[in-house]
């Protein structure tokens, strides 16, 4: 397992910036999706 990490630490600094992006933006698409649904409820 350790074998497939690359030693290269600009393609480490490059997969972090992905996943942080991906993370972040599951995270933001789970909020609207929330705050929407509550809208839509006449809150």
């Amino acid at each position: 397992m350790l074998e497939l990490i690359p030693d290269d630490p600009v393609i480490i600094a490059i997969v972090l910036i992905l996943l942080a992006l991906i993370f972040f933006s599951y995270l933001l698409l789970r909020r609207t999706v929330l705050e929407f649904r509550e809208g839509m409820r006449g809150k």
